[in-house]
């Protein structure tokens, strides 16, 4: 890295929320990723904006990071920066039906705020892993739900260092996807709406579908999460199933047992691992079904 660029880093911000050569393992709900060269957990919009701006003033490529719980990075790690948003960032705020929430905070400490405040509408994110920023993102989803249907307002740093407000008309949102695909932006900041409800029966509801997660999903093992998109007119999990690919496993990562739809890290898995078993859950899917499987989750780093 561009020692200028460090040595501002270290001036600019506390350098307790600086990392360098940081294991990506730690910062992945997979468990598995080489080391970022350097790893940054911004505490305002501001030095959101300020570390952007420096990083590309020394040439310095920049990763977004939420919670990391939708993410493959390579064994090789990230070169450059990483802004990995966290609870530095977990703001969350009620005004009437609406709640403003930092990009770090997680699905299910929003979902959690809103139920207390007695309003409901995110019930279905309340056992998602990831974090608001990540989730608009992914548009991430669960039991008929889905963020598009509660944002109203996504508030970003450019790759430029602007920062800019997106009205939820704006977000181009379909199934696992965002404007922000196309679009190098930080997610820093989201505004979302509710509707009052319940306090007792949106946590009842929120109890069953942590319940139903539970039962179904491979949750004592590192993933990160449904590793492929559903394709149309399947469930990619009954396709891997029938493929008799349940249990298959290449060195640490293996075809859930549980929920074929998952890989998981069963212990000292790498993301060549995953990579390769990937491979041969597509292939061998398509060769039975004819359907193409496309992953969900996003592969980044080096190898």
């Amino acid at each position: 890295m561009n020692k200028d660029f460090i040595d501002f880093c270290h001036k600019t911000f506390d350098p307790s929320r600086l990392f360098m050569n940081a294991p990506m393992r730690f910062h992945t709900t997979f468990c598995i990723g080489g080391p970022a060269d350097m790893l940054f957990y911004p505490a305002s919009i501001d030095e959101v904006q300020k570390i952007i701006q420096a990083a590309k003033s020394y040439g310095e490529p920049i990763t977004l990071v939420g919670n990391g719980s939708n993410i493959l990075v390579r064994d090789g790690g990230i070169r450059g920066l990483v802004v990995r948003f966290n609870h530095t960032m977990s703001s969350i705020v009620a005004s009437g039906s609406d709640i403003t929430v930092g990009a770090g905070a997680l699905l299910k400490d929003a979902a959690a705020f809103a139920q207390r405040q007695g309003l409901t509408g995110m019930e279905f994110a309340a056992g998602i892993p990831g974090s608001i920023g990540g989730a608009i993102f992914m548009n991430a989803g669960a039991y008929d739900g889905e963020m598009k249907s509660i944002v109203t307002q996504v508030k970003t740093v450019s790759a430029a260092g602007e920062i800019r407000s997106y009205a939820a008309h704006e977000l181009d949102f379909d199934y696992r996807h965002s404007i922000f695909h196309e679009r190098e932006e930080a997610i820093c900041e989201v505004r979302l709406h509710l509707m009052p409800g319940n306090p007792a029966d949106i946590l009842e509801k929120m109890t069953d579908l942590n319940g139903r997660r539970k039962s179904k999903q491979p949750l004592e093992y590192p993933s990160a999460g449904s590793t492929f998109k559903r394709p149309p007119g399947y469930f990619a999990g009954t396709l891997i199933d029938e493929a008799g690919l349940k249990g298959f496993t290449v060195g640490g990562a293996q075809v859930s047992r549980k929920h074929a739809g998952f890989i998981v890290n069963i212990g000292g898995a790498t993301a060549n691992d995953v990579q390769r078993l990937i491979a041969v859950v597509q292939e061998r899917v398509y060769a039975r079904n004819a359907v193409r499987l496309v992953p969900e989750l996003r592969i980044i780093g080096e190898p």
